[in-house]
């Protein structure tokens, strides 16, 4: 059936070749051969993993309780439904959430319902990006979810809070998967050039061709697994042993990026980055942002910085600057990598032509410095609440002027407090669409003083 994929005894398919002694075939990919057989097993993640954790209980004591995966790719979702099933000998079933309708969906859960009754024999059933369904098919995983006819474990690489329904997100627990760490990647490729599933020592790699592996995978365990496999592919086709890095960037077609996502280049890099953005030098951003994007930086990481660059260096001078900014971040979130680096380069170039101005960054450093020198006198009676008995006994409110009544909608009243009567600390500049804005504030700033 269309969409649906069963595998007996929780296991992978076999593609065909000579048969391991997990159930997957010696030509399967290299990514498929060493997944995790069981949860020891796992790389990273250490934070569901621990003694005690839900998931752990979940396969140690096999209760029936639905998962939701949440995670970026090659975190272990797909690993950690086939540990689920394998670990609590439940029949494994995928259905996959880009080809399957409500008809495979309902079927899924009716044989998993026979299953049960018939021969009393659990079921996981798979939904891999489970965001990619829509509400009527979410609603078809409902029933069988309530009855605990199936062991739902669900995947998605996007929030859940917006992509999940929320019947089937209150009934499920929700595990979040981060990114592994380069260490985490490094122990993945030193068990696949070791491990007898994988390529059974007969390989070495040289220390800079396995870093570059690193840099490439970006937190993914299966593509640094998949790189690893085409650079075992390229040597022996060269009668090599050794994998080196020339051997190591012709097999995965790309150069070795001079980046290390947590040591100095990181921060150097990333610095060059805002202060090119920042200095109006489009070029050099995206000269730099292509830099962190080809060595695996969390895109998440530089849509960040963009959002806070947007109100540090451009401000008023651009009001659609953070707009777009936020905008390049939500993008990121809902559609990831590759195709969200043009999101990035997008809301870069945005930011790095639009005017500049610092007088936000400059207005609330200057209003935080006052407040930490004790300068916080009394709220002004007239501003004070007056919505409870016995605040005009007291006096609050009652000579407060309304703004929408006065003309111009501006009133002249005392908003700060008597200690910061005099202070200036928003000063637009005239650069960009904060001249037209700084021209507005000189005007109403003489109107509600009454100057």
């Amino acid at each position: 059936m269309e969409g649906l994929f069963e595998v007996p005894g929780g296991r992978p398919a076999a593609t065909g070749g000579g048969s391991l002694s997990t159930g997957v075939h010696a030509s399967a990919p290299l990514a498929v051969r060493m997944r995790p057989r069981t949860l020891d097993e796992l790389v990273g993640q250490e934070q569901l993993r621990a003694p005690g954790s839900p998931l752990r209980q979940l396969i140690e004591e096999g209760r029936a309780l639905s998962l939701l995966l949440w995670g970026p790719p090659g975190t272990g979702k797909t690993t950690l439904a086939s540990i689920v099933s394998q670990q609590t000998d439940r029949r494994f079933v995928e259905v996959s959430a880009v080809s399957a309708g409500v008809k495979e969906v309902r079927a899924a859960i009716d044989s998993a319902r026979a299953e049960l009754v018939g021969q009393g024999r659990e079921t996981v059933l798979f939904v891999d990006e489970v965001h990619r369904f829509s509400k009527a098919q979410q609603d078809a995983l409902l029933p069988g979810v309530e009855n605990r006819w199936v062991t739902l474990v669900a995947a998605t690489t996007e929030n859940p809070f917006f992509s999940v329904i929320s019947p089937l997100l209150s009934r499920s627990l929700l595990l979040r998967l981060e990114s592994l760490s380069d260490d985490d990647i490094r122990a993945v490729l030193d068990q696949a050039l070791s491990d007898e599933r994988g390529l059974s020592g007969e390989y070495a790699v040289d220390d800079d061709a396995l870093d570059h592996l690193v840099r490439l995978a970006g937190g993914d365990a299966r593509r640094s697994l998949t790189y690893l496999e085409a650079a075992a592919g390229a040597a022996r086709a060269r009668g090599e042993t050794v994998i080196d890095l020339e051997t190591t960037e012709t097999a995965v077609d790309r150069a070795a990026v001079r980046y290390d996502r947590q040591g100095d280049q990181h921060y150097d890099v990333t610095s060059a980055f805002i202060k090119s953005v920042r200095g109006s030098d489009a070029d050099a951003a995206l000269h730099y942002l292509a830099r962190m994007i080809e060595a695996g930086e969390d895109p998440r990481f530089i849509a960040r910085r963009l959002i806070i660059l947007a109100s540090e260096d451009v401000g008023l001078a651009d009001p659609t600057a953070l707009t777009t900014a936020v905008a390049a971040a939500q993008a990121v979130q809902l559609i990831g990598m590759p195709e969200a680096r043009l999101n990035l380069a997008q809301a870069t170039i945005a930011l790095a032509v639009a005017p500049k101005s610092n007088a936000v960054t400059t207005a609330i450093d200057a209003a935080s410095a006052d407040v930490r020198a004790g300068k916080i006198g009394p709220v002004p009676p007239h501003l004070r609440d007056a919505h409870y008995a016995g605040a005009k006994k007291l006096g609050h409110g009652s000579t407060y002027t309304y703004s929408h009544d006065e003309p111009y909608g501006i009133a002249q009243q005392q908003y700060p407090p008597d200690v910061v009567l005099d202070a200036r600390y928003y000063q637009p500049t005239a650069l960009g669409a904060e001249a037209a804005v700084k021209e507005r504030w000189e005007r109403i700033r003489r109107l509600v003083r009454g100057r």
